[in-house]
């Protein structure tokens, strides 16, 4: 039986906007039917200004590192105790800067389950190359490492005294070659400094093209560094040296990574912190468990939020988590996604560890976003 209104055209009500749009001759069905398809492919193949976050990898910080060689965090000067159970760092897969995704792809990312659609520019600002991602993924993994270290440590009960540390220095300038990232400033023309803005002040007083004499502490060993002074860029009268002076932290030990290095972003600072609590103290946070936690970390302790929580989630479900800690800082986004697995929101380091303490806890009286 023919359906109701006669035999319709293959290109439904596309083919009657076609027909009205180009008239009904053989020459102009045939021009609109390639105008169709070019308008499809075009719609098919060009890229649209949105980036896609989906599940990435997990790795357990208590285990091995990447390399298969070597612990994932390796702590060496100070007792370390064995760990039974994981603690997974969780990752999100992101569209890299030199890429581009299609209208179809954000389409289905767009309804797939555990993936986001961002504008790039929420993600990679304008003229944003692969390299310079990569390097400011980099810097935030070596911030968050060095925040994790220095939070974990004090957690443990390990005694950290906050120094003042050239943080960074610029090429060709009067610092580079004389001074390094990492050396700890003693003093500023023999007189001992107090902080970093006291460094930096006593910089300043001088007048530009004068030297200045200043006292670092290198791996160990005391060195005197003069440093001539040249003008500002940006005030050719205040006196310069080429060197961000900033704090830094001293304490016994020496914690190490080793992390796949193309993993970057702040995000595993919680999992770092709750691995060097762990493995300086007795007993096993985890208590057997596969625990995932994601989430900043501040060398106070301060747990900050992240982005990318669902494709996250997904992955630590994957990955066998039976506990996935969070910053209460996404509490929003927790609570709209419909997962088995127990988000526990924290704000702290020290609320990571008093819920990993208490493994008996039934999981309704756990802390929970509503």
């Amino acid at each position: 039986m023919s359906s109701r209104g006669g035999r319709r055209s293959p290109l439904g009500r596309a083919g009657g906007w076609l027909r009205r749009t180009f008239g009904d001759t053989p020459t102009t069905t045939a021009a609109a039917a390639v105008t169709f398809v070019v308008l499809a492919m075009v719609l098919a193949l060009v890229p649209v200004p949105y980036v896609t976050w989906s599940p990435g990898r997990t790795m357990d910080v208590l285990g091995p590192a990447a390399s298969g060689q070597g612990e994932a965090v390796a702590i060496s000067g100070l007792t370390t105790y064995p760990a039974d159970g994981q603690l997974r760092l969780t990752t999100v897969g992101v569209t890299r800067a030199d890429s581009r995704i299609t209208l179809p792809a954000a389409l289905a990312a767009q309804w797939l389950p555990w993936r986001e659609v961002l504008p790039r520019e929420a993600v990679y600002p304008a003229g944003t190359t692969e390299q310079q991602s990569t390097a400011e993924n980099t810097r935030m993994m070596d911030t968050a490492q060095q925040s994790a270290i220095v939070a974990g440590l004090r957690s443990a009960g390990v005694t950290v005294t906050e120094v003042t540390t050239v943080v960074g220095v610029t090429d060709r300038t009067p610092a580079d070659g004389r001074l390094e990232p990492g050396d700890t400033i003693t003093t500023v023309d023999g007189v001992a400094v107090t902080s970093p803005g006291d460094a930096t002040a006593r910089i300043r007083d001088r007048r530009v093209g004068d030297s200045v004499r200043i006292g670092v502490l290198r791996s160990g060993t005391r060195h005197d560094v003069t440093v001539p002074t040249v003008a500002g860029t940006d005030d050719p009268g205040r006196p310069r040296i080429g060197a961000t002076i900033g704090v830094g932290y001293d304490h016994p030990g020496t914690v190490t990574f080793g992390i796949d290095p193309a993993i970057g972003g702040p995000s595993a600072g919680l999992v770092f912190a709750l691995a060097i609590r762990d493995r300086l103290t007795p007993g096993d946070l985890t208590a057997g468990r596969v625990v995932a936690a994601t989430g900043t970390i501040d060398p106070d302790g301060t747990v900050g939020s992240i982005g990318g929580l669902p494709a996250k989630v997904a992955g630590a479900r994957a990955a066998g988590a039976t506990l996935f800690l969070i910053p209460r800082g996404n509490c929003d986004e927790a609570v709209r996604l419909r997962t088995d697995l127990p988000l526990v929101p924290v704000d702290s380091l020290q609320q990571a560890v008093d819920v990993l303490s208490r493994p008996q806890t039934p999981l309704a009286e756990l802390p929970r976003c509503s």
